[in-house]
């Protein structure tokens, strides 16, 4: 069942060039649906629009097969980070760019490309294949939304995988929880050169509990995060209000609850070291609030779904190999629904930037271990 790597590369160019950022996906869900439509994938949307705020639904798919077994899952995302709009694809050399002014979009529809390949390598094989499940979601790029908002009932797989990763010879099956946080920090305002005495400055209070704290790797398991800090409004007003936004991740559930109390308590505690303004009596306070983002996975590395990718690349002459992530995917959403998900890699490199690139052997490489996980699943190889 050989690649055809000329449709391969004409699937990839009309997807990227077909724009879909975030919440505006629709148009390109509306050609995705022909593709797979074609492709004998019988498909429906979900109603998760109203919940992400996107312009479309989920697009959930179901490939029949010979072979009574339960489906196996396989998942990307139809969204991409900015700036994504009128991107044109250029293939020079057996690597994809984008000319130079916007991303590539390999980041998810290498994806969505090499499993269309695969589609229409199963269409026209003979032997028989177990049933497909497939679902392409929304607003990942924004918070995994349109996982997190997928209607489950749409899907009855067990196991399977996401494909929205780098190296085409790894298997991720370890990625950390997420929390975020959000921070204000309440001071007072004062005209800072009439009378800067009167006002509490917000972001000196802010800036002293951030310089109290430990952030970024805080140890092999745990990341830290200030993602955002706004707040004052000029340079003559003492400022009275500041927003932060962080965010904790860890491997171990334990050590994430950990991180996490600190920063609260740190800007807590330094909220409260403040003494009271002595011309008004005015105190700083402090908001916060803690989101969990997502739950981690943590797939063994004797479960079938690492066995049986393993078993794949053997086939191919390849090592898969396993693979800690730090950060998130929709396979932590579909992980906590119960359906064990690992995450394959296309290929892509520099994602989320205008120097992102993907050579199309390592896209060729992605296809030919999912045909050959499917062939393994179906006991068919």
């Amino acid at each position: 069942m050989p690649i055809n790597q000329e449709r391969l590369a004409r699937t990839f160019k009309a997807l990227v060039r077909c724009d879909s950022v975030s919440r505006a996906e629709g148009r390109f869900a509306a050609l995705l649906q022909e593709h797979l439509q074609a492709l004998g994938v019988t498909t429906r949307f979900d109603r998760s629009a109203a919940r992400t705020g996107s312009d479309t639904g989920n697009l959930v798919g179901y490939r029949a097969g010979r072979i009574p077994n339960k489906p196996l899952l396989f998942s990307a995302h139809m969204d991409t980070v900015v700036p994504g709009r009128g991107i044109h694809p250029v293939l020079r050399n057996g690597c994809f760019t984008s000319a130079g002014d916007t991303i590539l979009g390999a980041d998810d529809k290498s994806a969505i490309a090499i499993l269309l390949e695969v589609l229409a390598v199963l269409k026209a094989a003979e032997e028989p294949f177990a049933p497909i499940e497939l679902v392409f979601s929304t607003c990942e790029e924004i918070g995994l939304l349109g996982a997190k908002h997928l209607d489950f009932g749409m899907v009855s797989a067990e196991m399977g995988y996401v494909l929205d990763a780098r190296d085409p010879d790894r298997l991720i099956n370890r990625s950390p929880s997420a929390n975020r946080l959000h921070l204000k920090v309440h001071g007072k305002e004062a005209h800072a050169g009439a009378s800067p005495e009167k006002g509490i400055n917000a972001i000196f209070i802010a800036s002293r509990a951030i310089a109290a704290l430990q952030w970024g790797r805080l140890d092999r398991e745990t990341t830290r995060n200030i993602g955002t800090l706004r707040g004052g409004e000029a340079t003559n007003i003492v400022p009275s209000l500041v927003h932060i936004e962080a965010e904790v991740r860890s491997h171990d559930e334990d050590k994430l609850v950990r991180a996490t109390r600190e920063i609260v308590s740190t800007f807590q505690a330094t909220v409260d070291a403040v003494t009271p303004n002595p011309f008004n009596g005015s105190t700083p306070r402090l908001e916060a609030s803690v989101t969990p983002d997502f739950k981690r996975t943590h797939i063994p590395d004797d479960h079938p779904v690492v066995e049986l990718a393993a078993g794949a690349g053997r086939s191919l002459g390849r090592r898969i190999r396993t693979q800690a992530a730090g950060g998130g995917s929709d396979a932590n959403i579909f992980f906590q629904k119960g359906i064990a998900t690992g995450v394959l890699g296309t290929g892509m490199q520099d994602v989320h930037t205008r120097d992102e690139r993907i050579a199309l052997d390592d896209m060729v490489k992605a296809c030919e271990l999912v045909l050959e996980i499917i062939r393994r699943y179906s006991g068919t190889a």
